[in-house]
């Protein structure tokens, strides 16, 4: 039996077409790519091709593949259906492990016995929900962050049943779709970006509830601040250049000590109705009457710009630039 993925992919199948789902989607026609989707929502056709449509402008702007047409879009009455029609299946259902190894069980009965079947979920672990599949070898993670269609990082895990090469395989299919694959070393809970942004939540949180700060002045703490760092160097180089001519060392030999000071809180606070009220009516007041697909059209704009941005910097400093 041929090693999962090694079979050209010319045929997506996505299971579950909401933000997720339909952003995998516009990735996957913007590469040229075949997708067939499969939602039981009674209004899931025109959801996902309206999301994918407002999509589409974004994508134009960074470059269409040859072939790349939101016609090739076609969505498939069952899972069952669009499981034996693809080449590569990628589950976007809600984040309930019951819910995903029913469904995973079910694609892998469909599936042909190659095909990778891919899970975007942000922090269950995979061993657990390829455990009702015959085939569990091809059964592994592939987180992306939203939006799909624009921010290139897919984080990729297998369980313990996963055959290493579906997850080369499946690094390479998500590398050709132009995203920045990167392998979680061990299955672990929220895997590596969502355990680190769940810690800055956990303090948002806390500093909202106890009156510290609205939600526009944290965003504004990190979008002016930090963030713009993160944008091109991360957290560690950035560190790295904090410790002067010593780098890391003295960076830690010096700021080591506020590691014991009482600066953050891991436990998140109680999520109260007061505290609820807060976070809504702070967003709320940001977002200004803005509809969700006006603010998604300014953020696709945001992102393409900084990410443009990057790009040329790392092209004038002659390829010496960190990566």
């Amino acid at each position: 039996m041929p090693a999962p993925g090694s079979s050209p992919i010319k045929t997506v199948g996505i299971v579950g077409g909401g933000v997720i789902g339909s952003g995998w989607a516009a990735r996957c026609l913007a590469a040229g790519l075949d997708v067939i989707v499969s939602d039981p929502a009674p209004n899931a056709e025109s959801a996902t091709r309206a999301s994918v449509a407002n999509a589409w402008p974004a994508l134009t702007r960074i470059g269409l593949k040859p072939g790349a047409d939101q016609k090739r879009m076609t969505f498939a009455k069952s899972v069952a259906e669009a499981a034996s029609k693809s080449d590569f299946v990628q589950e976007s259902a809600p984040e309930r492990i019951d819910l995903k190894r029913k469904l995973h069980a079910e694609i892998d009965a469909n599936a042909r016995p190659d095909v990778i079947i891919a899970s975007s979920s942000s922090g269950l672990l995979p061993s657990e929900f390829q455990a009702d599949c015959k085939h569990p070898g091809r059964v592994l993670v592939g987180h992306p962050f939203n939006p799909v269609y624009l921010l290139p990082l897919c984080e990729v895990l297998g369980g313990k049943k996963t055959d290493p090469a579906a997850i080369d395989n499946a690094m390479k299919f998500y590398t050709s779709i132009g995203m920045r694959a990167l392998k979680v070393r061990k299955e672990i809970d929220g895997y590596i970006a969502d355990r680190l942004q769940e810690a800055l939540w956990r303090e948002i949180l806390h500093l909202v509830n106890d009156g510290i700060a609205t939600t526009g002045e944290i965003d504004d703490a990190i979008r002016y601040g930090p963030g713009l760092r993160w944008a091109f160097m991360g957290t560690n180089l950035i560190y790295h250049l904090a410790g002067g001519e010593g780098g890391m060392r003295h960076m830690l030999e010096q700021f080591g000590p506020a590691l014991d000071l009482p600066w953050t809180n891991h436990k998140a606070p109680k999520l109260t109705q007061a505290l609820i009220d807060r976070m809504v009516e702070g967003t709320g007041e940001q977002s200004k009457g803005w509809t969700i697909k006006e603010l998604e059209r300014f953020r696709d704009d945001c992102l393409i710009r900084v990410m443009q941005a990057v790009e040329d910097a790392r092209k004038a400093a002659g390829g010496k630039a960190p990566v």
